[in-house]
């Protein structure tokens, strides 16, 4: 039996992101933040078999979901985080307000106004809520993926963006969860 070479987790980092961002948006909106470990498919499989019909073993990732974070300040808790050997990446869905570019450059920018920044973001007329998923593996490749809420009742008129410098921060504060 040949062994086939292992799959190239850069180019299938933007699915698992795919994949995180579907499982969330399928509980609706109004969510907390969620952490979930990207491990190997086929490692995973080789070490619980049982989850063979739970998974799609045909994918590069699997994202298992992780307990839910501590109340308080998101840049702390990851700052805690340390991942075993296992994992090959993580990825982060959080809610957020997105603005206008004119309107983003009015809100106050000191880390001493962060809270007066977000209650003027979540009154500001031209807001838009949106969920982000941004996710990393250990090498620093990142995806993220941004689905805009709909406007109206029916929500139908959701928005999917992507690009993996939707939100360098969030990339940035999941990088150093691999670093010693």
């Amino acid at each position: 039996m040949v062994n086939e070479p292992a799959p190239d987790l850069s180019a299938t980092l933007p699915a698992a992101a795919r994949e995180v961002e579907d499982f969330v948006s399928t509980g609706g909106w109004d969510q907390p933040t969620q952490l979930f470990a990207l491990v190997r498919t086929e490692e995973l499989l080789s070490r619980e078999p049982g989850l063979a019909d739970r998974i799609d073993s045909a994918a590069s990732l699997t994202p298992i979901a992780q307990d839910e974070l501590p109340d308080g300040d998101l840049g702390d808790a990851l700052a805690g985080i340390v991942w075993p050997d296992g994992v090959d990446g993580c990825a982060l869905a959080q809610e957020i307000v997105v603005l206008p570019p004119e309107a983003e450059a009015e809100l106050p920018s000191g880390e001493e106004d962060g809270e007066l920044a977000r209650r003027i973001a979540a009154e500001h007329p031209h807001r838009r809520e949106a969920r982000v998923v941004a996710a990393v593996l250990r090498d620093g490749t990142a995806a993220c993926v941004l689905r805009l809420r709909g406007e109206a009742a029916g929500e139908g008129d959701e928005e999917i963006i992507e690009h993996p410098e939707l939100a360098p921060n969030l990339v940035d504060a999941l990088r150093a969860t691999f670093q010693p």
